[in-house]
């Protein structure tokens, strides 16, 4: 029997890290992974979908040329040359996530499925392995709503829309969350007819409000039919039955939610609990009920972000090896939403402070008509929220516009450090970005709080000038 420091189940962001971590700490490891390295996000998500997104854009872009005196561009794009571009996206990034790539870590990499037999043992590409720890690094799986015939009807999710040949002409999106509205607006850009359908009453319902309203004016302006506060009663081959009549539909893309990997790999042998919502339970260290196990990504159910389940698996592996407990933040992991124009957070939203905090709270919000770098674009539509709490520290803020994403990551240092808008203030920003709208509403709290302390810093002035007589 091999016996390995730390054996790695799935080979997934938070997997690939926590190989990657254990590796540089001179452990011996082994990373098992049943299909392709580099999970989801290589192959049916963060990657692909940002890839199509760009192609989208610049479909977009050609159409509205005619505005500057350029030739029209008529009828829909072609499928199979823009899935060639995401496809180009995917080969380019994959060697970074491959077995040649990990051997420098002193990585070993077995492909197929585990499965543990014991609390320190498992099968793996048909060999007996042992281990001092293990990270279950599974990921997930698409999950469809329970709607009659939706099963039978066997739509697309984001898993299987990447194996499309032709542009659907009319596309019906179930899932008004951040995945459905990227890839509704993508392929109306492309060139179907979208309905986007969400059983919430708005679209991305854990952003800002506003952010919502934003989002859905900004589709409906490019042609797309927003539904939302929509349930569909059934399904059948060619259309969706719901309140109102039918949605017939030539594909159908459901993204409503997911599904731990957890099937077939032992875990009661191993003694790891599953929590009511089927994912693998985990402390705040990310141990499992067998606390030679860890956990890391989707499969927690902490979260579904790339970006985090990178950040657990190194924290799991750190954890493991060397006994370095260092809770992650949860309050401050940065959310962003890809469509045009883009919706990023962190922390709290408006709503979500005052329901902790009660009145103590206070929100400035500033338009993007007041950032230069958006009327020179002519992309006023979005804004810039910041949330403060109690002790006039920033918990949350929110950013609509261009390249938001890029925005956001500044903010999410200033939550975790819990910094005034003062101290966010004083570092100097670049003119003319979108950037400008988090330092601008952080100006704003900086000189209300001048405003009101006017009379004092009066009276001080007056005094210094007594004194230099």
């Amino acid at each position: 029997m091999v016996t390995y420091d730390l054996v790695v189940i799935g080979g997934g962001s938070a997997g690939l890290t926590a190989a990657r971590t254990a590796g540089r700490f001179g452990a011996r490891t082994l990373l098992v992974e049943r299909e392709r390295l580099g999970g989801d996000c290589l192959w049916t998500g963060c990657v692909p979908s940002k890839a199509l997104l760009h192609v989208a854009a610049d479909v977009q872009a050609a159409r509205r040329a005619e505005a500057y005196g350029l030739p029209p561009v008529p009828g829909g794009a072609e499928l199979t040359a823009l899935m060639g571009e995401v496809k180009r996206a995917i080969g380019a990034i994959e060697p970074h996530d491959s077995a040649e790539a990990l051997a420098p870590f002193g990585v070993d990499v077995a492909h197929g499925a585990a499965s543990f037999t014991g609390r320190r043992t498992l099968t793996a590409d048909g060999r007996e392995i042992s281990f001092r720890y293990a990270v279950i690094a599974t990921g997930s799986s698409p999950a469809l709503v329970p709607v009659p015939g939706l099963a039978e009807a066997a739509p697309l999710t984001s898993d299987t829309v990447w194996e499309l040949s032709e542009l659907p002409r009319r596309l019906v999106v179930l899932g008004g969350g951040p995945l459905g509205c990227e890839l509704g607006q993508a392929f109306s850009r492309l060139g179907s007819r979208v309905t986007l359908v969400e059983a919430a009453d708005r679209l991305v319902p854990r952003e800002e409000p506003r952010a919502s309203q934003v989002l859905q004016g900004r589709l409906e302006a490019e042609g797309l039919t927003v539904l939302t506060g929509y349930r569909p009663g059934s399904v059948d081959a060619g259309a969706v039955h719901g309140p109102g009549g039918l949605l017939p539909y030539d594909a159908l893309l459901v993204v409503t939610g997911r599904r731990a990997n957890t099937a077939g790999l032992g875990l009661e042998a191993a003694g790891v609990e599953r929590a009511e919502a089927g994912h693998v339970r985990t402390d705040r260290r990310l141990r499992t009920t067998n606390h030679r196990i860890y956990a890391a990504g989707d499969v927690t159910g902490r979260s579904a972000f790339t970006h985090l389940g990178g950040v657990q698996g190194a924290a799991a592996a750190a954890d493991a090896l060397l006994g370095v407990r260092r809770p992650l933040d949860y309050g401050a992991v940065p959310r962003v939403t890809y469509t045009d124009p883009e919706i990023a957070g962190v922390g709290l939203t408006a709503g979500e402070a005052r329901e902790r905090f009660g009145d103590a709270v206070r929100v400035h919000t500033l338009h993007n008509d007041r950032i230069d770098r958006a009327v020179s674009d002519g992309r006023t539509e979005g804004f810039t929220t910041l949330v403060l709490g109690p002790r006039g520290r920033i918990v949350g803020a929110t950013v609509v516009s261009p390249r938001a994403g890029e925005t956001i990551a500044h903010l999410a240092a200033a939550v975790r450090r819990g910094w005034t808008p003062s101290a966010y203030a004083r570092t100097v920003h670049p003119y003319p970005t979108y950037a400008d709208g988090p330092w601008h509403a952080a100006l704003t709290d900086v000189y209300a709080r001048l405003d009101r302390a006017g009379g004092v810093v009066g009276g001080l002035l007056k005094l210094r000038r007594g004194v230099r007589r």
